[in-house]
């Protein structure tokens, strides 16, 4: 059994898969205030689950920042009492037995290539685009991190090939302007569209606005599928991913894996097909079933030393 947790700012779920990738049990209760009572809240999902199934197994936890690898504390975390703490070896040491901690884009990118959108590609590259951008590496069907754990946060590079009106950008909580996070999130759409019209909606309404005919609508989303697309060709010049899972809230936006194929091939270094752009499988479990798969790991390598 392979139990595994996704940590977010609002809730927290534990699931538990069985060695075919079958949920078995999932639950979840609001995240509360303060990193002891995170760690607690935690320990209790697991514990009980454990006591339903009448089973033990291992745990990996999806949360919304990195371990550094440097000193092994969390860091980059938008949930901020989590910030400076090893929350690996907090848990382990409370659930006696070791814990593995990943990203919760990296999770995401590896649900989808171990069981999912792309668990028949080689390269894949998941994306988590709803009110941040993020993103996740897979090889092989192992999680490709980096020296300093921030492979695939794409969204903190700069928009790529600015018009004139796009050279200067938003701030961005990194302490940089004009991150891709900046130009093509939720919010980011959100306020350009406020900016240009002076109406407050959200990024899906104005989705749904432009399929309806709405003018202002339609111009945003051109701008907004033409930024998408130039960010993410920067990413195929680099990793030429044979897979990449749209996942977070605007991967809902239904005309996004058709519209964003032939407008990155036209951005992308003389690709010979458009780079396949899938919608992910399973949705907001991804995180959740990600953190169960850090353990399969093991099995890969094994695999590949025989």
């Amino acid at each position: 059994m392979r139990f595994g947790v996704d940590l977010g700012g609002t809730k927290i779920e534990v699931a538990a898969l069985d060695s075919d990738g079958q949920i078995r049990l999932r639950e979840r209760v609001a995240t509360p205030s303060g990193y002891d009572a995170v760690l607690h809240a935690i320990c209790g999902l697991v514990v009980s689950a454990e006591a339903k199934l009448g089973a033990r197994g291992s745990l990996g936890v999806a949360i919304p920042g990195a371990l550094s690898a440097r000193t092994g504390l969390v860091k980059n975390a938008n949930s901020t009492a989590l910030i400076g703490h090893p929350i690996d070896q907090d848990l382990a040491a409370l659930l006696k037995r070791p814990v593995r901690a990943a990203n919760d884009a990296n999770c995401f990118a590896l649900s989808e290539a171990t069981d999912g959108a792309a668990k028949d590609a080689h390269i894949v590259f998941g994306i988590i685009a709803g009110t941040g951008i993020g993103g996740g590496v897979c090889v092989g069907g192992r999680l490709i991190e980096g020296a300093h754990l921030i492979a695939g946060e794409w969204g903190h590079n700069p928009l790529p090939a600015p018009r004139p009106d796009e050279i200067t950008g938003a701030e961005c909580y990194c302490g940089k302007r004009g991150c891709i996070e900046t130009w093509i999130s939720g919010p980011a759409l959100a306020r350009q569209f406020a900016e240009r019209t002076g109406r407050n909606i959200q990024a899906a309404e104005i989705a749904q606005a432009a399929v309806e005919g709405d003018k202002d609508a339609v111009v945003a989303m051109e701008d907004f599928y033409d930024r998408f697309a130039r960010a993410i060709a920067s990413v195929v010049n680099i990793l030429d991913p044979d897979a990449i899972v749209l996942g977070g809230g605007l991967s809902n936006i239904a005309t996004l894996a058709e519209e964003l194929p032939p407008r990155v091939q036209s951005y992308a270094f003389t690709p010979e097909t458009p780079t396949r752009i899938v919608r992910n499988v399973h949705g907001d479990s991804s995180g959740v079933r990600g953190a169960a798969w850090l353990w399969r790991e093991d099995e890969i390598a094994e695999d590949q030393s025989c």
